[in-house]
Parts: structure tokens; sequence; C-alpha cells
């Protein structure tokens, strides 16, 4: 990516007041563009983490939802590139309210896509998920791997990956589509393992309580899948093309967990809590992911090590202002 490639340039971020949403609308404008973030409406005016970026006097913050096509076109005007982040992704949620993720991640990305059209917005970036290639048939899983849908979710984001890419082969639209492994990092949900572990250990719990520890993920911090969103949208061979976000490394929840536990120091045991466990045929059991095609195209590479991203992470965690905005010891699907 040529040095100043987003220099003034006009970039909307959806989902920008969510965790990686958040981290990207501050790394594109710490590149200097000219950022409108869109924050899920609400009746509190409330940001999410953007109500705290140092960052968000720079930006352009808007409140909307991408479920209304109409505030979408206009959400559009004038952009030169989309990076369309907005969605519901807390997985065990899903099973309870299906088609709440259809209504944001399906039909929210067709009036995203429609509108990017219609706008004549010249790059278009959806944001996939690596849970969309189910447990791993063969590793690492690279893009042409089959598409499975272990859970509402998942089945969304194929939905919803499907409906970005048609506008490419139907109208040309040029749609690239960004498929990120497990990030994780400061602002992350509680309802992911690795804030899961940091969060209680910090609130001084001796048991942990977490779901199934056997499975194996492929943990990326989010700066780095950042970078690999922007140089993504900063390179024209993309367009068409669906890319791998991933560090090309696997990594127990189990191993995790210990490599956790030895950063802070802690002595803890790990406890399995049922209700966290999912459905028996809904667990994604191997995640590793293949980044020859990202670095082909783009030179991008990771950045951080697990144990320098994880450094950082707890680092963060453990502040009391961030902590006590944590509810560690309850488990909210």
């Amino acid at each position: 990516m040529e040095s100043g490639y987003w220099q003034d340039r006009s970039v909307l971020v959806t989902g920008a007041d969510g965790f990686i949403g958040s981290h990207l609308a501050e790394q594109l404008a710490q590149a200097g563009a000219k950022v409108r973030a869109l924050t899920l409406y609400n009746s509190f005016n409330s940001w999410g983490w953007l109500d705290h970026s140092p960052y968000a006097s720079q930006m352009e913050i808007v409140s909307g939802d991408v479920r209304d096509p109409f505030f979408c076109q206009g959400l559009c005007e004038g952009i030169d590139t989309v990076f369309h982040l907005a969605a519901l992704i807390a997985i065990p949620y899903s099973y309870l309210a299906p088609n709440s993720y259809v209504e944001t991640n399906v039909n929210g990305t067709l009036n995203m896509v429609q509108a990017a059209k219609d706008q004549q917005v010249r790059r278009f970036m959806h944001t996939s998920t690596s849970e969309v290639y189910g447990t791993a048939q063969y590793v690492p899983i690279d893009e042409q791997h089959p598409l499975q849908p272990q859970s509402p979710y998942s089945a969304s984001k194929i939905g919803a990956d499907s409906m970005a890419m048609s506008y490419f082969n139907a109208f040309e639209t040029p749609v690239t589509i960004a498929r990120p492994f497990n990030t994780y990092g400061p602002r992350q949900s509680a309802r992911a393992v690795i804030p899961t572990i940091i969060t209680q250990i910090a609130n001084g719990m001796k048991q942990i309580q977490l779901g199934d520890t056997s499975p194996t993920r492929d943990f990326n911090f989010v700066l780095d899948t950042c970078q690999g969103m922007m140089a993504l949208m900063a390179n024209e061979n993309t367009i068409g093309e669906t890319v791998n976000i991933s560090s090309n490394y696997e990594i127990s929840v189990q191993d995790t967990l210990e490599l956790i536990k030895q950063l802070m120091d802690a002595d803890v045991e790990f406890i399995t809590d049922p209700q966290r466990l999912r459905p028996k045929d809904s667990e994604v059991f191997r995640l590793w992911g293949d980044n020859q095609k990202i670095k082909h195209l783009t030179g991008w590479q990771p950045q951080y090590s697990l144990e320098q991203g994880l450094k950082e992470t707890i680092h963060w965690f453990t502040q009391p202002e961030h902590l006590k905005q944590y509810k560690a010891s309850q488990y909210n699907v």
C-alpha cells in the first residue's frame, strides 16, 4: 500500500461503533482519510466504542441502521470506499433470534451494496467471517474450502457474502469480500473466549467458566485485521475476490487459556459451564486459515505474534476503567 493512499479519501465504515469497526475507523483517520462512521441508532445517543475515541472529533459520525434501504442511499453519497462491517455477530443469540440475523446481515448487506451501486461508490468491502467454513475439512483452510452453515449466524453470513458477490457478477459493482479469522484485542465483546478468560481472571475469580476448550482457532490481533482490510481496499487486484485475513496458525482454546494464565501470572482452574456449549453439531472444532492469497495480492502479513497481541489485550482489559464495563460474572448469549 503506497504511502498516502488514504489521505483525504472519503471512506465509510459501517459498524464503526463495534469492536473491529471502531479500530478500523481510527486507523483510517490516522492514515488521513475523511471517515464517515456509521453507529447504530439508539435512544441513548451512544456511539459505542467511538464514545471514548480520541479520533472521534476527526470523523463524521452518523447514527442509523443498515436495515433501512432509504437511509443507506444517503449514507453512501459522496463516498469513495465503503468498509461494510455492520452485522449481528454473536453466535449463541443466533440460535434464539435467527430472523434478526437475516434482517441485519443479509438484508442489511443488500441495502448497502445496492446503495453503493446507485451512488457509484468506487470500492466496496463486505466483511465475511471464518465461521462460514464450519469445521475444517482440510487445513489450512483456503478460499476454495466448502461453506458449511453450522449456526444461523454463519448461514446469514454465507447469504450476505453471496448477495454482495452477486452485485459484482451482475452489475460489476467493485466488491471485495474480506474473510477475517478469529480477531481479538481491546474492546472485544465478553462473549468471545479471550475477553471471557481475561475479565474473569482480572476480577479475581479462581474458577474460570468456559465452554468447550478443545476447538482450535486462528487468532488475529485486531490491528492486523484492520491493516488487512485496508490493504485489500488499496489494491485493484482484489476486486471480485474473496480473501482470508488469517495468521496461518492454529492453537487450541485450552492452550490459549494456559498462555493467558501464564501471562497474567494467575492461579486458576478452568471449569466447563454447560450453558456456554454450542449445540452438538453446531460447534466449529477446527479453524486454521491459509493466508497465501492476501500475501500474494497485497503483500500484507500479520505484525503481531499471539503472545504480543495477548499482552496488549491483557493490558487494556485490566485497566479499571475498561474492566468495569464488562460483566465478568454473568454469561450473556
